[in-house]
């Protein structure tokens, strides 16, 4: 009797311990590098999605093995097919020489740089990584996104086109690959990520008053951008253009009088080169929207109060140009003062363009220079005393536009 009871405990332990096994099996665990070694990368990429794609269970924790030896051979492998096409551009002047970057677009031998590269250039270097120089000519300018395209007459073989990408599906925190020639060191290939999408700067055309009009959608990122690296491409992982590398944010100066780079950078979005190519390989100038108003770029919460707003979201008017779409639609700036000097209460806050939310006026100039042409309509949704209202604004060309 005593001999059956053992036996039957042993029956059951071994069921236990069948399905406590089964269900270890389910579990996931980490890959160590070990691992990565002895599985090979194909299996160790395959592992990595069925993780990701399983749904987790509440209180299971999920690992997600990021696999750096194929990130690597990826940055090697877009080096290697896209570097050709990047080059150096060599100007002189009559205030000296001056250097940066540029990439070919096309086999006609079109290349694209910023204009501030080539401005006042008398004479046009393009350098190519295979070691062949030639001389350039500046075909068409933007002042207002800051870009040049040269034509070059070389052989075909010599031109490397590159893709360009969609800068509309840029997500923050994709990574990105800046290329190009800082301080003359040529071919430099450095790696970020995008940290922000929809950053405005001032263009490099003034207006008549002699303030700078407003270059918008702009893609802002951590990977390292310095002097002559202005011009070449920002690139996603599939190797396509999605920004041309145009500005650093810097922050006071070193004791030998040199601007500190913060390492922050910015790079025009390439829907905005898309748009503006074919007028600049024409030898033509490309005409942007002009909505004819001045607006807070963002609003603080103290500033929302002074200014009488219900909330600090949206593009705050400040000034409206006297015979400009804004004023001739009825568009309203502040004009009653407060306790802040400078700021005027009375204003219309633009909430939504389009039927789109506006939460700042980056976003609204964004969307208008990407989908509006001069003489378009465009529908702003404002706030004026607490009302709702909505007005239909004729687009007109920014004044004076060109050189």
């Amino acid at each position: 009797m005593k001999t059956r009871k053992v036996n039957l405990w042993l029956v059951v332990s071994v069921l236990i311990l069948a399905t406590l096994a089964c269900s270890l099996s389910n579990i996931n665990y980490p890959i160590s590098s070990q691992d990565v070694k002895e599985q090979g990368e194909e299996q160790v990429a395959e592992a990595v999605i069925e993780k990701t794609e399983k749904d987790t269970a509440p209180g299971e924790v999920t690992f997600i093995i990021p696999d750096e030896v194929l990130l690597q051979d990826t940055l090697v492998d877009l080096y290697q097919d896209v570097s050709p096409g990047v080059v150096s551009i060599q100007i002189y002047s009559q205030f000296g020489s001056g250097q940066g970057s540029g990439f070919v677009i096309d086999k006609d031998g079109y290349i694209v740089t910023n204009y501030h590269v080539v401005d006042g250039a008398e004479e046009v270097e393009v350098h190519f990584q295979s070691g062949l120089k030639v001389y350039g000519q500046v075909i068409g300018v933007d002042l207002d996104s800051d870009i040049a395209v040269v034509k070059v007459d070389v052989d075909v073989d010599e031109l490397v086109p590159l893709a360009l990408g969609d800068s509309n599906q840029v997500r923050v925190g994709q990574t990105v690959i800046a290329i190009g020639n800082p301080y003359g060191l040529n071919g430099t290939m450095t790696t970020g990520i995008v940290s922000a999408r929809g950053r405005t700067l001032e263009s490099i055309r003034q207006t008549g008053s002699g303030a700078y009009f407003s270059a918008g959608d702009l893609i802002q990122t951590d990977a390292t951008i310095n002097p002559g690296n202005s011009g070449g491409p920002l690139l996603n992982l599939n190797g396509e253009v999605i920004g041309i590398n145009r500005a650093i944010q810097t922050s006071g100066t070193t004791i030998t009088g040199s601007a500190v780079n913060t390492g922050i950078g910015f790079a025009v979005s390439s829907n905005i080169l898309k748009q503006v190519l074919p007028s600049l390989k024409n030898g033509e100038t490309y005409n942007y929207p002009y909505l004819g108003l001045t607006a807070l770029s963002s609003l603080s919460l103290s500033q929302a109060e002074y200014l009488g707003l219900s909330q600090a979201t949206g593009a705050y008017v400040v000034e409206i140009i006297t015979g400009g779409p804004s004023d001739n639609a009825g568009i309203r700036a502040g004009d009653q003062p407060t306790q802040v000097p400078g700021l005027y209460a009375g204003g219309d806050l633009i909430i939504g363009v389009d039927g789109q939310e506006v939460l700042e006026f980056s976003e609204m100039l964004s969307y208008m220079m990407l989908n509006k042409k001069p003489g378009d309509d465009i529908a702003l949704t404002v706030l004026r005393n607490g009302e709702e209202m909505d007005f239909t604004v004729t687009l007109g060309e920014r004044p004076g536009n060109g050189q």
